[in-house]
């Protein structure tokens, strides 16, 4: 019989997936990426996410396979495509504008702040790779037309016009483009472009009712009055 003071033997913790620590370790790597950008090593990642640096190589091909998914899971819109859903179709159109731009205009941010910073560090996603990802599935589709995630967020955005689609001068997906088109726009700062930036409620209004001064004020005016 064992003695009384014999310690319980302790049960191992269940062995991770493989696919469990490809997104444990995607999920450390991609804070990394905007601080370091490519030039993050893999002893950092290995660092942040606990393991040995041998670890990541048995999770990824190689360094460019790590950095390839983290852009991904990065640039990924479903967050941003979450909020748009969620937004009420029955609020006034102007407010679910609002909150749509506001999703996008934070999704831009995120997107463009990561992409500068790799470009800095000399990061080429296509580097060492023929644009398959290590399940055979060909991304390289991604480089042409509008990226998709982008086209899942703006089809969303087309569904917050179909209330008013009898009332629009275009059609809905049209209308969605276009008021992406001055998002996009409005991100566009630096050398030759000016520093000023508009606030989302002003995109909205713009759009809705244009740029002139006396266009808006007549849009705003209450019934019965001269137009």
């Amino acid at each position: 019989m064992p003695e009384e003071n014999t310690p319980p033997r302790r049960r191992r913790a269940p062995a991770m997936s493989q696919e469990a620590r490809r997104e444990a370790i995607v999920r450390v790597t991609v804070p990394l990426l905007y601080e370091h950008g490519a030039n993050v090593t893999t002893s950092q990642i290995a660092k942040a996410a606990g393991i040995a640096e041998g670890t990541v190589f048995r999770a990824f091909k190689d360094k460019q396979d790590l950095l390839t998914t983290c852009v991904r899971t990065a640039l990924a819109s479903r967050p941003e495509v979450e909020v748009v859903e969620a937004i009420d179709l029955g609020a006034p159109l102007p407010e679910r504008l609002l909150a749509a731009i506001t999703a996008v205009s934070g999704y831009l941010d995120r997107v463009w702040g990561l992409m500068s910073t790799l470009r800095d560090s000399g990061y080429d996603p296509r580097d060492g790779h023929d644009g398959h990802d290590r399940h055979g599935e060909d991304h390289r589709k991604d480089h042409g037309g509008p990226p998709q995630e982008m086209q899942r967020v703006l089809v969303r955005i087309a569904a917050l016009f179909e209330p008013e689609a009898d009332r629009l001068a275009v059609q809905p997906v049209l209308a969605a483009r276009l008021l992406m088109g001055i998002v996009f726009t409005n991100r566009m700062r630096g050398e030759g472009f000016g520093d000023e930036v508009a606030e989302p409620s002003q995109l909205v209004d713009l759009f809705l009712h244009g740029v002139l001064g006396t266009g808006r004020a007549a849009a705003h005016a209450p019934e019965g009055e001269a137009r």
